[in-house]
C-alpha cells in the first residue's frame, strides 16, 4: 500500500455525509415550502387570469376540481 492510497471512509468522513444528508433535506424542505407558496397562490389568487389557467390545466389533465 503506498502513502498515496487513502480508504474511502477516510476520504468521506461520517461528519460529511451527515452535512451532506441535512443539506439535502433542508433542500427538498425548502422546494416543498417554495411549492406550497406557489400553489396557495394560485389557488387563492384574486387574478382571474391565474385563478382561470390553473382551473383549466385540472381540466385538461381530468383531475376533479369542483
Amino acid at each position: 500500500m503506498n502513502a498515496t492510497s487513502v480508504s474511502s471512509s477516510a476520504a468521506f468522513p461520517a461528519s460529511a455525509s451527515a452535512s451532506s444528508t441535512r443539506s439535502l433535506l433542508l433542500q427538498l424542505a425548502a422546494g416543498a415550502a417554495l411549492g406550497l407558496v406557489v400553489l396557495y397562490g394560485v389557488a387563492f389568487s384574486e387574478s382571474p387570469l391565474v385563478h382561470n389557467a390553473a382551473h383549466d390545466v385540472r381540466h385538461v389533465t381530468v383531475k376533479p376540481c369542483h
